[in-house]
């Protein structure tokens, strides 16, 4: 008897309590996380929107209130060209773990395979996935310069004058082949 009631509860659903009424889940507003709130930021605009990339050393909140001198970062910039976010080091005062966090926006790799280079050297990194952006993982050592996280993929891929590029060579293709007796044939605009 008491595996029948048992197995009936199993079958017949219950009332659940869902959090759609506390949590609209229509909502795309992203709250910071206590990482982002206690790290540095370097912020990107390109056409017009602006763009966080936030980074730290050590966990997210391991260096807090520690005596441990912290590397000093120099600059960070995006290289269109390698589809890479470059990081120059100014200070590694000893071997640390450092962190980015990066919108999939601003840089992106095919299958979640980025590639790291420390001082030209690659490097194995961790990576973890949040619903709009990267945090990515890896160690720096003592004196570190130059670090380069290289995806697939860098904004802005296409740019308005690529677009623009492009609009004039296809309206010119269509031109020159109605006016061109020769390539009149192949086209059939009406």
């Amino acid at each position: 008897m008491i595996r029948f009631v048992f197995l009936l509860l199993l079958v017949v659903p219950a009332n659940y309590a869902f959090a759609e009424h506390i949590f609209n889940p229509e909502a795309h507003a992203q709250y910071l996380d206590i990482s982002q709130l206690e790290s540095e930021k370097v912020t990107f605009d390109f056409d017009g929107k602006s763009y966080d990339i936030y980074y730290g050393y050590h966990g997210s909140l391991d260096a807090m209130g520690s005596d441990d001198p912290l590397p000093i970062l120099s600059s960070m910039n995006i290289n269109e060209e390698r589809k890479s976010i470059e990081i120059i080091m100014e200070d590694v005062p000893e071997k640390t773990d450092f962190w980015v966090r990066v919108p999939q926006d601003v840089l992106y790799a095919e299958g979640e395979k980025f590639t790291v280079l420390v001082d030209g050297a690659d490097t194995g990194y961790d990576l973890m996935k949040f619903p709009n952006d990267y945090v990515i993982g890896f160690i720096v050592s003592e004196n570190t310069k130059n670090i380069e996280v290289i995806g697939t993929r860098v904004i802005p891929e296409f740019g308005a004058l690529t677009i623009l590029i492009l609009a004039i060579s296809v309206m010119g293709i269509i031109y020159l082949a109605r006016k061109n007796p020769i390539l009149s044939g192949w086209t059939r605009i009406n």
